[in-house]
């Protein structure tokens, strides 16, 4: 069997943090249509960026503090889980302060949004009152509950804008206020960002993309996703979120990496 080379550029490490049972079913997930590949690796294609591949370890947040902040500590990119039920998850401010501690690029997935007690928003105030790295939300859940019915996601919302108008019905308005929102938190201090009551200004997907990865690489934002595989059964949403966003082990520049493997 022939041995072939990877470019470590298309190498994602990433850790999944939150609570055992949730983490759990994340990974579990992510792992679940990759039987063929090395244990705890996803293979998957991004349609322009080629094929990845994503090394999965998991961090349950009830470890103890020590374990908890030297996992995350020599982590490339984590992915924090939060359930849109829990009135308070069990050190999610502390999981947030570690990594922006120690520059670590992350993510926040919101799970259980088809839970009764589903506060979407609550979840996205937590991100911004915690210190560090603003939230920036790239999916609108639509619904909560009962009633959840999936997403819109953002960022290519534009590019679908004469069909996607009709289609969402009234969510349409908030979608557009949300999009301003995201513009506006990725848009330079020097370019024109649209008043309130005007047309937000449409970006192309792939800058955005650009925009919202170098904000994360930095440790200046956090991406906030909203996890509607359960629903519609599609990892893929998350996995591009991991390539597109978190760096590859050559893009990490922190030091204390080496003294801790």
């Amino acid at each position: 069997m022939g041995i072939r080379a990877v470019d470590p550029q298309s190498i994602r490490n990433v850790t999944i943090v939150g609570e055992p049972a949730e983490k759990t079913r994340v990974v579990r997930r992510l792992l679940r249509d990759h039987a063929g590949a090395p244990a705890a690796t996803v293979v998957h294609r991004v349609p322009g960026l080629g094929e990845h591949t994503i090394r999965v370890a998991e961090l349950s947040s009830h470890a103890p503090l020590a374990d908890l902040e030297r996992t995350i500590r020599v982590a490339d990119g984590a992915v924090v889980v939060l359930n849109a039920a829990t009135a308070r998850a069990s050190r999610f401010e502390t999981i947030l302060r570690v990594a922006d501690d120690h520059q670590v690029a992350r993510l926040c997935l919101v799970t259980g949004l088809d839970h009764p007690a589903a506060d979407f928003d609550r979840c996205v105030r937590a991100i911004a009152e915690t210190r560090g790295a603003r939230p920036l939300t790239l999916h609108l859940p639509l619904g909560a509950g009962a009633g959840f019915d999936g997403v819109i996601d953002l960022v290519p919302m534009w590019a679908l804008e004469a069909m996607a108008a009709e289609f969402y019905g009234s969510r349409w308005q908030l979608a557009e206020q949300w999009y301003r929102d995201l513009v506006a938190a990725v848009t330079d201090k020097d370019d024109e960002v649209p008043a309130a009551g005007r047309a937000p200004r449409k970006i192309p997907p792939e800058q955005l993309h650009d925009r919202i990865r170098s904000l994360t690489r930095i440790g200046e934002a956090v991406p906030v996703l909203c996890d509607a595989a359960r629903h519609d059964g599609d990892n893929a949403t998350l996995l591009d979120a991991i390539i597109r966003y978190l760096p590859s082990p050559m893009l990490v520049c922190q030091p204390e990496h080496v003294l801790d493997y």
